[in-house]
């Protein structure tokens, strides 16, 4: 077994492949670009190195800046994790080259798998059933006409070197073809270096099943069950599970067993991924291979009770897999679920940013990129941040067990998906197993609004309980029941007002008993229960579990999941300000990359003011409201951060 090995990635891969590697008496060495110095993953490394600056390009995907800190820390082995350069056959061909181990496939695995035209010809060659589609992959429009010709429409059009689902194009008719392959050719060209498509029908609703093998140098191969990976947004995963649910038992063993005869076919050496498609009508087609561990490993760890780390790093090291396959067990059910720091209102947009604190649910297990004390989310890598995984007796007690943890999982600062997920395990048709994978868009297609007058109540409680802990006399303090200035028949107690950006509300104070609070905002009555956890303050609202953090005079919010930043201010300051213009901010750090408005220029409602870029991906950000640009606070180019103002628009009389 390996002595000492670097791990070339970050967050809460690196932190996973650490705590396998403490257990096995493995050193760690952690590397880190500028923008993680002060990282989490860094802790317990036997030595960290600093391999380039913030963008990935200069840090986490440099090949050369990694293998030579392997070198100088003298590392045996490097274990790439999953994302950034695991699935890259030149780096682990550069590794294997420097005299090091790289813990996966080996190259030309790699590359094989990688080219989806030549996986689909060694799959189909082993008898694994494929999608009728091209034989070659091409750039030609006449080919590719020629193609969905023949195999029929809808089809999809595939970048034969991409990954993610990033590129692919459904095309239902042929009026649609050349614009979807003009576009499909430019993503393939300028995210993976290579404009060649593949042509396949494409399965409308189906599932996304997933097996997990193993194959080791002295000739084993071996599965370790399947995952169910249906639920997901922009072809990524947010909630897996294992097993599948309600698949009849045949088409499991037939599932599994196409697995391992795919993976015995190419010599497959360490941990992968099989992926299919399984149709309405219960045939199953091979997707690709992921030539990887997977971010959703834990659910196959919790059935199966095994360290897939501990796996990769004895195969790696030469030893024969640690179990035959009649050795290999499942018992119960597992689900896991991907926090994002993202806003699902913002059709998912990433948002960076730091956790002030953190308080992850006891009971699950919970991979992180940081622990209780928070953490920052930069905004040049993917903005996963954490994953809760359950095992339960059956599918139901799982589900049961998630949502309370997502439930009890705050994370203030930052905005997350969090309230999604639970609207996902509690939507009738997952509960009922009846997956597909265009559920979670037509969810996202109509958004749940964001509480935003339980937010505003449980604000209020929070300063309400707050002001009476503090106060020692009943004339003094503030707000109270002897504060004859607050003395009102509508708020007993008094009346605090609130801002977001340019929205304002107001909250009237009615009563407190003990843990709970009685809060009218607007016509609403709402009834907070709350309690002290250290800084943090947690309850429920309307059903709803919240948490707030105070900050000074903001007040971070997260109800049912949704993040709500609030500033208290006076009853007449909002007066004063409401003919001011109303304030557009940015929901998330990033660059301003457009800004196709000007002062004085009249927009209407939903027109786009600015475009911040942020992980990558780019945000339109709307007028609210039909107005006049008053001014803006911002030019291209400029860095902004969460809440900034970028554009004031006033008030259009006309």
């Amino acid at each position: 077994m390996f002595k000492r090995i670097l791990i070339a990635n970050r967050g809460e891969i690196a932190r996973r492949i650490a705590r396998s590697c403490r257990r096995l008496g493995i050193e760690h060495v952690a590397v880190y670009s500028t923008a993680d110095a002060s990282a989490a993953h860094l802790e317990g490394a036997a030595e960290r190195r600093w391999i380039g600056e913030a963008p990935a390009s200069a840090s986490y995907l440099n090949g050369e800046a990694i293998i030579a800190a392997a070198l100088a820390s003298g590392c045996e082995a490097i274990h790439p994790g999953y994302g950034f350069l695991s699935e890259n056959a030149d780096f682990a061909r550069a590794v294997t080259a420097a005299g090091l181990v790289f813990i996966g496939p080996d190259a030309d695995t790699i590359t094989q798998m990688g080219d989806k035209a030549r996986a689909r010809q060694l799959m189909a060659a082993a008898g694994v059933p494929v999608t009728p589609g091209s034989a070659e992959a091409t750039e030609s429009y006449g080919l590719i006409l020629e193609s969905s010709a023949e195999i029929g429409y809808p089809v999809i059009l595939k970048p034969v070197a991409g990954g993610g689902g990033k590129g692919m194009q459904v095309v239902w008719e042929e009026a649609a073809l050349r614009e979807a392959v003009d576009a499909a050719v430019r993503v393939g060209r300028s995210s993976f270096g290579d404009g060649r498509l593949l042509v396949e029908r494409y399965i409308a609703q189906p599932r996304h099943l997933e097996v997990q093998v193993f194959g080791d140098s002295h000739g084993n191969v071996v599965h370790l069950f399947e995952r169910e990976c249906s639920l997901q947004r922009r072809h990524q995963k947010i909630i897996e599970e294992a097993p599948a649910c309600a698949m009849p038992a045949a088409t499991r063993a037939a599932l599994l067993d196409t697995a391992v005869r795919g993976a015995a076919a190419i010599g497959y050496r360490n941990a992968g991924t099989f992926e299919f498609i399984l149709a309405p009508d219960g045939q199953f087609y091979f997707l690709e291979v992921n030539t990887r561990l997977q971010v959703e490993h834990p659910v196959t760890e919790a059935v199966t009770g095994l360290d897939l780390v501990e796996w990769q790093l004895r195969v790696a090291a030469g030893e024969a897999l640690p179990l035959r396959q009649e050795e290999i067990r499942a018992d119960g059910h597992a689900i896991e679920c991907r926090v994002y720091a993202e806003d699902p209102l913002r059709e998912f947009a990433p948002m960076p940013g730091k956790a002030l604190l953190a308080r992850w649910p006891q009971g699950c297990r919970v991979d992180a990129a940081f622990d209780g004390g928070g953490g920052e989310v930069p905004a040049f890598y993917d903005p996963m941040l954490a994953k809760l995984i359950v095992h339960g007796g059956n599918r139901g007690a799982a589900l049961d067990t998630l949502q309370a943890a997502a439930r009890d999982t705050a994370l203030p600062g930052l905005s997350t998906n969090l309230g999604f997920i639970d609207r996902l395990l509690r939507e009738p048709r997952v509960r009922a197993g009846l997956l597909d994978t265009h559920l979670v868009d037509q969810l996202a297609a109509a958004p749940e609004s964001a509480p935003v007058a339980e937010a505003v109540a449980c604000a209020a409680a929070v300063e309400l309980a707050l002001n009476c802990a503090e106060s020692s006399s009943p004339w003094q303090g503030g707000i109270g029941p002897h504060d004859r200035a607050a003395l009102d028949p509508d708020a007993p107690l008094g009346r605090l007002s609130y801002r977001a950006g340019a929205s304002r509300w107001q909250a009237r104070l009615l009563e407190r008993a003990g843990a709970h609070a009685r809060v009218a905002v607007g016509e609403r009555s709402l009834c907070v229960e709350l309690s002290r956890d250290g800084e943090l303050w947690r309850g429920e609202v309307d059903g709803l579990r919240w948490s707030a953090l105070p900050c000074g005079d903001d007040m971070e919010l997260t109800v049912g999941g949704h993040r709500l930043r609030l500033q208290a201010e006076q009853p007449e300051a909002a007066e004063a300000d409401a003919d001011a213009g109303q304030r557009v901010t940015s929901p998330m750090p990033g660059t301003v990359v457009a800004l196709p408005v000007a002062v004085e220029q009249r927009v209407e409602a939903n027109q786009v003011l600015a475009v911040v870029e942020a992980m990558k991906m780019e945000n339109r950000i709307y007028a609210p409201r039909a107005g006049v640009v008053s001014a803006l606070h911002c030019r291209v180019g400029d860095i902004v951060a969460a809440d900034q103002v970028l554009v004031s628009v006033a008030a259009d009389d006309v």
